[in-house]
């Protein structure tokens, strides 16, 4: 077998969408968000590969600071991405009015009118919660299955939190898994709110303060 040859980690372009959808599909799709939005286990994967694709495509990539992690399979092997983190700095939001006019008629046909209210109810409670000071803000996280335990996910968290601490701005992320919780606090995150959502789970908010 060919040694794995890691990378750093490093800013993705439009061509690293496709990549950075089939990663986050693959790292999340059982996430009680998308077990929720997505009933339907056997179409999940495909329409949470659509939802990132749109985040990314459309937002997290050109107006945000979306960071990629690859292997390969030995020396000269093309590279294969294997973890991905959708950033915002604080002086962009990847969310915002020009963003959400070009994506929205795509939400509505992603995730049906009878999930769409109250998914858009999660998300303006997500934006509350925010800290009113500048801050990078992580949307989402994920390692390829394939690669769990080789260090590539928390590689590619501690390049954001390194570049966080050199600027001395703290680092905010939410989560509705709570499994995912102690993982955030081993990088020095702390919970510092939660909320309840009916019939979906509460959603976990983690702040990690400026050094």
């Amino acid at each position: 077998m060919s040694p794995i040859v890691a990378s750093v980690a490093r800013a993705s372009t439009l061509d690293d969408v496709p990549g950075v959808a089939r990663v986050l599909s693959r790292s999340l799709h059982d996430d009680p968000l998308f077990r929720w939005l997505f009933p339907e286990e056997e179409l999940r994967m495909a329409k949470v590969r659509r939802f990132f694709a749109l985040a990314a495509g459309f937002g997290y990539v050109p107006a945000g600071d979306t960071r990629v992690a690859e292997t390969a399979e030995g020396v000269g092997a093309a590279p294969v991405t294997r973890a991905a983190a959708l950033w915002a700095q604080p002086t962009n939001n990847p969310e915002g009015p020009l963003v959400s006019l070009r994506t929205w008629p795509h939400w509505g046909a992603l995730i049906g009118r009878a999930r769409l209210a109250a998914f858009v109810r999660i998300f303006a409670e997500w934006k509350m919660a925010s800290p009113q000071e500048p801050h990078l803000y992580l949307a989402a996280l994920g390692v390829d299955p394939s690669a769990e335990g080789t260090g590539v996910a928390g590689g590619l968290l501690t390049a954001g939190l390194d570049e966080a601490d050199s600027r001395g701005l703290p680092v905010f992320t939410q989560t509705l898994n709570d499994k995912s919780v102690g993982f955030y606090e081993h990088f020095g995150f702390r919970c510092v709110h939660e909320v309840p959502h009916q019939d979906v789970g509460t959603s976990y908010f983690l702040l990690r303060p400026a050094s």
